[in-house]
């Protein structure tokens, strides 16, 4: 290469490849000045290693693609595949933007860390054992006469029926047909038994794809802060609500300031 800065720059990448286990070997090396020379073929290689490393093949890869050992086609399909990945990775580096983004306005706005952390997460089906009422609407002080009354006969026909439940109550809700802003209260709780629809109806609980989750600690009787902290996260972090959000109780002990309740808002991506 006729200038230094060339000839420092074919010594850098040529370095590069070499300690990656494929040496580029120069044409001559001076005695004094250690600079590495190459000849135009040479650096034509050298040049397209370094271009298709840049894109993020392997060496192994590369050095298939510089020798000509794959086919057009070939490396055609390599392409599209390296697209798809690269995509993949801004499409996740995208998503995390927008919650960096909200984090930072919820601070600006609120003057401290939010201390509840919403996470995005798969929800399993499952199987469980149910009853269920009407309530006037969807706030807590109509949900709360309706639910715990359901549980307490759910518990009881259970043990009459000698199920035990397996894992923890699961409260979900859907409009009532009538409408009216009147709700469908499910009291469910996890169990082991076969499908059935007689004290008590036993079914498979549909997984959720994607569940926007937070934890709740106290009564639910309080309830709507943090209802309404993980309905600002949804709409900040470029998510859209798709239904009302399943309730699972993680700790009931008899003091209700002291229940742990993780809400399970299925969202999806407009």
């Amino acid at each position: 290469m006729g200038t230094g800065a060339g000839r420092q720059s074919g010594q850098r990448s040529a370095r590069a490849v070499g300690r990656a286990g494929w040496p580029v070997d120069p044409h001559t090396v001076s005695g004094t000045e250690r600079y590495r020379y190459y000849t135009a073929a040479q650096l034509t290689r050298l040049n397209r290693v370094i271009a298709f490393k840049d894109l993020g093949f392997t060496l192994h890869q590369v050095q298939q693609i510089v020798d000509e050992r794959i086919s057009t086609e070939e490396l055609r399909g390599m392409l599209r595949l390296r697209q798809a990945e690269l995509e993949a990775t801004m499409a996740a580096a995208a998503a995390r933007l927008v919650q960096v983004e909200a984090r930072l306005r919820s601070i600006e706005s609120e003057g401290h860390m939010p201390t509840n952390d919403v996470v995005i997460k798969n929800v399993p089906a499952a199987r469980v054992a149910e009853l269920t009422a009407t309530a006037a609407s969807f706030g807590p002080e109509d949900i709360g006469p309706v639910i715990g009354p359901l549980y307490d006969e759910l518990l009881r026909r259970l043990d009459a029926a000698g199920v035990t439940p397996t894992g923890p109550g699961v409260a979900y809700y859907e409009d009532a047909p009538e409408g009216g802003g009147r709700i469908i209260v499910h009291a469910a709780i996890h169990v082991a038994a076969p499908l059935q629809n007689d004290a008590f109806r036993v079914l498979d609980l549909p997984p959720i794809d994607q569940a926007a989750t937070i934890v709740h600690r106290g009564s639910m009787d309080t309830v709507l802060p943090t209802a309404q902290a993980l309905a600002r996260w949804i709409d900040g972090n470029g998510y859209r609500s798709a239904g009302y959000p399943r309730e699972v109780s993680l700790e009931c002990p008899d003091n209700r300031d002291d229940w742990v309740t993780e809400l399970q808002a299925p969202v999806t991506r407009p």
